[in-house]
C-alpha cells in the first residue's frame, strides 16, 4: 500500500526534496531579497534562512504523525492529496507565471519570504510529513535526506549571484523547467498508486 514513497531510497527522497524546495528557482528570489543587505552579512542570512527553513522542515517530520491523527487524515488521503499540490508545483516550475515587478526589500529579511516559503513551503512540509507517515522506521534516513537537500540549497544559494552572472538567467530557468518534468512524472505516479490504494482504505 502506498508504494510509492516507501519504495524511496535516501538518494531518491533527496532528490524528490531537491525539486520541492528548487534551490535553482528560489535564486532570483534570494537575490532580490538580499540587495539591501551588505555584501559582506549576505552569506550569514542565507545561512540563517536555511537553517529555520531546516528546523522547521524537521519539526513538521517528527510532529508528521500526531498531525494526521488530530486532522484525521488517512494516508491515503494524504498521497492523493499530496500528488495534486506537487503536480500544481510542478507546472508553475514547467510553464512559470510571467515576471512581476516586486520591489526590493529595503531591510534584512527574516524568515519570511525567504526560509518561508521559499524554502519551508507548503508542497516541503507535505513531502517531509508523507515520507514520515508511510515510513516512520525509516525517519533517521529522512532526516539525512533532509540534512544532503538543506546542505545542497545553502551551497546552491550561496553561490546564487556568481551562477546567474556565470550561466545566465535563461539557463536557470531552462533547467528549473527540466527539473518540473521530472516533477511532473513523480506526481502522476504518486496520483495513480494513491487511486490504486484507495479501494483497499475503505471500509469493508
Amino acid at each position: 500500500m502506498l508504494g510509492a514513497l516507501m519504495e524511496h531510497t535516501l538518494a531518491s527522497a533527496t532528490i524528490l526534496l531537491l525539486l520541492i524546495t528548487d534551490p535553482l528557482g528560489n535564486i532570483p528570489i534570494f537575490v532580490n531579497s538580499l540587495k539591501a543587505v551588505p555584501s559582506h552579512r549576505r552569506k550569514w542570512v542565507i545561512l540563517r534562512e536555511v537553517l529555520i527553513a531546516f528546523a522547521v522542515l524537521l519539526a513538521f517530520m517528527f510532529a508528521g504523525q500526531a498531525f494526521l491523527r488530530a486532522m484525521h487524515l488517512s494516508e491515503v488521503s494524504l498521497q492523493i492529496g499530496g500528488a495534486m499540490v506537487l503536480f500544481l508545483i510542478a507546472l508553475r516550475m514547467v510553464f512559470p507565471p510571467p515576471p512581476s515587478d516586486n520591489p526590493v526589500a529595503e531591510h534584512e529579511p527574516l524568515i519570511v519570504p525567504l526560509a518561508i516559503p521559499a524554502l519551508a513551503g507548503p508542497s516541503a512540509l507535505a513531502t517531509v510529513l508523507l515520507l514520515v507517515s508511510q515510513a516512520p522506521e525509516r525517519r533517521l534516513e529522512w532526516v539525512a535526506a533532509l540534512s544532503l537537500t538543506m546542505i545542497a540549497c545553502a551551497g546552491a544559494l550561496l553561490m546564487a549571484e556568481r551562477l546567474q552572472r556565470l550561466v545566465g538567467s535563461r539557463v536557470i530557468t531552462a533547467f528549473e523547467r527540466l527539473m518540473g518534468l521530472v516533477l511532473v512524472s513523480i506526481a502522476v505516479e504518486m496520483f495513480i498508486r494513491g487511486l490504486k490504494a484507495l479501494p483497499q482504505s475503505w471500509p469493508a
